[in-house]
């Protein structure tokens, strides 16, 4: 029992110095990790774009599904 308390209070310990490291990482660099609002558009566009391209050929394998069965 006296060793997982020291476990936990160690992993406590190293956990809360580690969040603080972030945080003062964090406002010596606020701007680490901010993903640009051109990236954010270009993806949705992009993925947009594949579903409906798969839409698009889903339907018309779907229309002329009978008369593709015999090539």
């Amino acid at each position: 029992m006296k060793y997982t308390a020291a476990r936990t209070h160690r992993a406590v310990r190293w956990l809360s110095t580690r969040v603080q490291e972030s945080l003062e990482e964090a406002a010596r660099r606020p701007d680490r990790g901010d993903i640009s609002t051109t990236t954010v558009i270009i993806w949705v566009a992009a993925v947009t774009g594949a579903v409906l391209i798969a839409g698009t050929i889903a339907v018309v394998i779907a229309k002329y599904n009978g008369k593709l069965s015999g090539l």
